[in-house]
């Protein structure tokens, strides 16, 4: 247990310093002059912000796909041990306290682990629905008050047998299937 909670905590601390200043500019939203965006405007992102903000949701899965599957290998042996998803949730918990961006580990088979790691938002639903159909990542940039987002979700197949242990139901799926997701909300600059 303790040594899950320094993993938690080596990686909550990378991930803050690596985004806290990802573009290398502040987080106010810029219009096209370079002057800071009305409060409230819609103005949208441009291409390559897009383009950054997708390479960012890449490089965030792939650090936290491979920190499950490390937790997993060296720290998960038994059914009494901290399991790797409950870490990945409390490390998703206070990625989102940076307030740089939210991230959440949701079930795709309609048996979660916990009730609440359930596809919330319309966005999720339809992100579930085009990860089940074998879209490999989805996504859709939105505006709220006035910022755009990029709403993101990528597949959680099953890749080791120890997940079994605490997901029994997860014994019969199909390689590559997804049992899970994670869901991203990155503010586009």
């Amino acid at each position: 247990m303790l040594k899950t909670g320094f993993v938690t905590s080596l990686a909550v601390t990378f991930l803050f310093l690596f985004t806290l200043n990802l573009s290398g500019e502040d987080r106010q939203t810029k219009n096209k002059s370079g002057k800071p965006a009305a409060k409230g405007s819609a103005q949208q992102p441009s291409e390559a912000a897009v383009k950054r903000t997708r390479d960012t949701v890449k490089m965030l899965d792939d650090i936290y796909k491979n920190a499950v599957v490390l937790i997993t290998d060296k720290y998960v042996n038994d059914e009494e041990d901290f399991p790797a998803g409950s870490a990945a949730v409390e490390l998703f918990k206070r990625v989102g306290k940076t307030g740089f961006h939210h991230v959440r580990l949701i079930d795709a088979t309609g048996q979660p682990y916990e009730p609440k790691n359930v596809a919330k938002t319309k966005f999720e639903k339809q992100g579930i629905k085009q990860l089940k159909a074998g879209k490999p990542y989805y996504d859709e940039v939105v505006i709220k008050d006035g910022q755009p987002y990029l709403q993101a979700i990528t597949p959680i197949p099953v890749v080791m047998k120890k997940c079994v242990m605490c997901h029994p139901h997860y014994k019969d799926a199909k390689p590559g299937q997804p049992i899970g997701a994670i869901s991203y909300e990155l503010p586009i600059k």
